[in-house]
């Protein structure tokens, strides 16, 4: 280590207090003086600390609701100097300014106040930090000679480092931390701006795009949560990281049990999840490499499980299960009758628990199924698909089918329960693939067709996927993703007794996909959404 620096004064300033008192005991211990402000002062003081108010070092009070305290050379001053430049040691004499070692400031929590929802822009301002992120700009500037630390994680390390260097920092850490600083305001600015910009937005009419949201620079802000095994494949490297300042979705959810997940769980996890959080009713998916091989509904979880189990059992094997209601007993009983790599629900209850982790292999996941979208924010509804030199950024698709969208575009009508049946299966199929094809009925997926580069062997693979398994077609209803181009899309579905039909509608050739449905007594209905999955 180079250049060591001895801590004799230090500047706490923090809104996350977490172990504050014991790092300022341990300063206090070996003779560092303490300046503080407001709270931060207020509570280690209460730790039994002996601390200097700022106010006592610039004269002047705190000002305008706290808004101003620590704007003043007296504190900048003993920042930005440099020690070994006269002018600046005169300077420091002149105007009465003493040097400032160590400079301890975390922000107020801007991320974590526009993240609540109902949050008011008048709350969101107030929770904009300045003197924090100038403090921390001015000691990072000058880490020659001074160390700032807007972590309390990196507490015991500097413990640590003082303890072996008698009270001093090494330069290498001090730049280490300044790094490390100037991190932490662009994330801090970054999430300023996309909250002014996204709260800037005029309301636009239902169901119309916003162009507004994609502003000029978009933020993207990552937080570590773990290395990973590997990623895709053994020979690539792999991280978890969450978004925002509190892990949503999967990346936040909590592990009961099992194995550590691996790249390709979190993956297919995602894809699971999506789906069983689509359905209103009683749902539970089985995916195999972010396609669900079956899909079933029930008035248990056991019974939908077996439903989704039964569209296809080959590929249910090595599997993601996920239920969108909490886990009983006999559903645990139903899943550990094959071999799944991960299990994924809102809750379980205390004999499923103790059935799933009799299999030790098998990953738990507990994922709240509040949506952290659901305040409204547009930047939780984006999402960022890499492509070389930049990325893709786009509205996620969280359509859903309103009956006004549903037009039946032949002699006859679906009846009720077809209706349910075409719902459901377009549900999944917006799930599944593109070129995506899914037959089924009201309970569960019959069989998925995901993929393939052109939409007529599709069907076929869905179809084939049916019969090798007995799932009779006959009556069972139809979901594309897209329109068809051609009639032999129908003309297929005919062969296997489909009943009714469920596409966008939009090919120059829709007239002649109509004309061949009614030739077969199929139903079918247009919904002018499209839902390609690349």
């Amino acid at each position: 280590m180079t250049e060591l620096r001895k801590i004799k004064r230090a500047l706490i300033s923090v809104s996350d207090k977490t172990g504050i008192i014991e790092f300022a005991s341990y300063l206090n211990g070996l003779g560092v003086e303490t300046i503080s402000t407001g709270g931060t002062a207020q509570a280690l003081r209460a730790g039994g600390l002996t601390v200097t108010d700022v106010s006592d070092i610039t004269g002047f009070p705190d000002m305008m609701n706290g808004r101003i305290k620590t704007l003043h050379p007296k504190i900048h001053g003993a920042f930005l100097a440099l020690r070994d430049n006269h002018e600046h040691i005169a300077a420091m004499h002149k105007h009465q300014i003493e040097p400032i070692d160590l400079v301890v400031v975390n922000l107020y929590p801007f991320e974590e106040t526009v993240e609540k929802a109902g949050v008011s822009l008048d709350d969101a301002v107030e929770n904009i930090d300045i003197g924090g992120p100038a403090m921390i700009r001015s000691a990072a500037k000058n880490w020659r000679d001074v160390a700032v630390v807007t972590d309390h994680r990196l507490y015991p390390e500097i413990v640590a480092e003082m303890s072996k260097n008698d009270g001093s920092l090494s330069l290498e850490t001090r730049k280490a931390f300044a790094a490390m600083a100037y991190a932490r305001t662009a994330d801090y600015d970054r999430a300023i701006t996309t909250y002014l910009v996204q709260t800037s937005e005029p309301q636009k009419p239902a169901g119309a795009p916003n162009k507004n949201i994609f502003s000029e620079n978009q933020a993207l802000k990552l937080a570590k949560i773990t290395d990973l095994r590997y990623g895709e494949n053994p020979h690539q490297r792999a991280a978890l990281y969450k978004t925002g300042s509190e892990g949503h979705g999967i990346a936040g959810a909590e592990q009961l049990h099992g194995k550590e997940m691996s790249f390709n769980n979190y993956v297919d996890a995602e894809a699971a999840w999506n789906l069983v959080q689509d359905s209103d009713g009683l749902t539970v998916a089985i995916i195999k490499h972010t396609n669900p091989s079956g899909v079933g509904r029930g008035p248990t979880n056991e019974k939908a499980y077996r439903r989704a189990l039964a569209t296809d059992p080959v590929s249910a094997f090595g599997g993601i299960v996920a239920f969108n209601r909490k886990v009983d007993a006999a559903a645990a009983s139903a899943v550990i009758g094959i071999f799944s790599e991960v299990i994924i629900a809102p809750d379980y209850d205390d004999e499923a628990l103790q059935i799933l982790k009799t299999k030790k292999k098998l990953r738990l996941l507990k994922i709240d199924i509040k949506d952290p979208a659901a305040d409204g924010q547009q930047s939780k509804r984006l999402e960022y698909k890499q492509i070389s030199g930049g990325f893709l950024v786009q509205e996620q698709n969280i359509y859903s089918l309103a009956e006004s969208d549903f037009k039946t575009v032949t002699d006859r009508k679906p009846d009720e329960s077809e209706l349910d049946a075409m719902r459901f299966a377009w549900i999944v199929c917006k799930h599944v693939k593109s070129n995506a094809i899914v037959f089924g009925n009201e309970n569960q997926t019959l069989g998925v067709g995901a993929g393939q580069m052109n939409r007529v062997d599709s069907v076929r693979i869905a179809a084939a996927r049916a019969e090798r398994f007995g799932l009779s077609l006959k009556g069972s209803v139809l979901a594309s993703d897209a329109f068809f181009p051609f009639r032999d899309n129908v003309d297929e579905a005919a062969k296997f007794g489909v009943a009714a039909i469920i596409q966008p509608g939009g090919s120059i050739k829709d007239d002649e996909s109509i004309a061949a449905a009614n030739e077969h007594g199929i139903a079918m209905v247009f919904t002018g959404i499209r839902h390609f999955k690349h």
